[in-house]
């Protein structure tokens, strides 16, 4: 039996991707109908209300998780005798206590501070998009060493050749042949295939290459007004053959070698990839997510070799968030059936 946090993260869960896994239909096509016609902004469906009532319960269960930090924290000043809390005591546990210690510090000036409610607006991103980024990016990066034994084995002799079986950052960061699967794995498969943003302001969005609309206008640039709807083609992007050339499907690690110079016009905040976007959108954490799924497959593979349970042809991915499932058992929903055994060096 879990916590009631856990469990309630759990409903959450459940709740909140056989949502996201029907984005691409009515509720995304309203979206995009909503820009024109505002009036379909405020009509709920359905599934609106399972997302408010998604909302709703992370609120709760962020509120009562702050509440509880705090209340540990106090608890631990008093029993050591603090006068306040300093950021020489901001050691703790986790990512959320670490924070709310320093909002706490009162040494650390009000305007650096984050209010109660920011800080619950953050814990979605700890519980959600950390972990299912780095989750989904490790199973597909899985997916693609069993489907290319000769991939695997050349990444097994790079990591069986570090002498420790913990290493550091810098350790992982340091291992070339790791770093292009990595790459490759975030650029084949990217964590979500699109991505809505809103204009801030009007703007001009140049083009690679000009194209002739049906008038007979030859456009190299597109005006865009602030309030328009815009769709980042992040996977579109990732396997376009004009980018990456005629190879632009296949999984290559080889590729990050010498990667083509048309990627240098993709304004992405890591590696000439959309995977984490750019700007101050970009997807907070990023790096620690990159060497989080090096650590990851660092272990797993020194300590197995795989391959699929199933027909490659048997696996599929039709939702805009990468999650693999089984044309032969669609009612099982998502899944990814490997075979593994342990690695035994000769």
């Amino acid at each position: 039996m879990g916590t009631p946090s856990i469990s309630s993260l759990a409903q959450i869960l459940r709740l909140w991707f056989p949502i996201l896994k029907r984005m691409v239909s009515s509720e995304f096509h309203m979206w995009c109908l909503s820009g024109h016609l505002a009036y379909l902004w405020h009509q709920r469906t359905e599934r609106g209300a399972t997302i408010d009532y998604a909302s709703e319960m992370f609120h709760r269960i962020g509120t009562q998780l702050v509440k509880d930090r705090k209340a540990a924290i106090l608890k631990e000043a008093s029993e050591k005798h603090l006068q306040g809390i300093g950021r020489k005591d901001l050691q703790g546990h986790d990512l959320l206590t670490q924070l709310i210690r320093a909002n706490m510090a009162q040494d650390v000036p009000k305007g650096r501070r984050l209010s109660d409610e920011d800080v619950i607006g953050q814990i979605p991103t700890f519980l959600l998009a950390g972990h299912e980024t780095t989750g989904m990016s490790s199973t597909w990066a899985l997916y693609s060493l069993s489907r290319y034994p000769k991939v695997q084995q050349k990444l097994r002799e790079e990591l069986v050749s570090v002498p420790s079986d913990t290493p550091t950052m810098e350790e992982l960061s340091a291992l070339p042949y790791l770093d292009a699967l990595v790459t490759e794995t975030l650029r084949l498969h990217p964590r979500v295939a699109m991505l809505p943003r809103v204009a801030s302001k009007d703007d001009v969005i140049p083009l690679s290459k000009p194209f002739t609309d049906r008038q007979g206008k030859v456009h190299s640039e597109i005006r865009i007004a602030k309030g328009n709807k815009i769709i980042v083609p992040i996977m579109a992007m990732h396997r376009s053959r004009e980018i990456w050339g005629e190879d632009a499907m296949e999984f290559k690690p080889e590729r990050w070698q010498q990667p083509p110079e048309a990627i240098s016009a993709i304004p992405g905040v890591w590696g000439h990839l959309l995977t984490f976007i750019g700007g101050p959108r970009a997807w907070i954490g990023y790096r620690f997510a990159i060497i989080e799924l090096k650590a990851i497959l660092f272990t797993l593979v020194r300590a197995f070799e795989f391959e699929l349970a199933v027909p490659v042809d048997d696996i599929i991915s039709k939702t805009p968030f990468g999650r693999p499932s089984l044309l032969s058992e669609p009612e099982k929903g998502y899944q990814l059936p490997l075979n593994l055994k342990p690695y035994k060096a000769v």
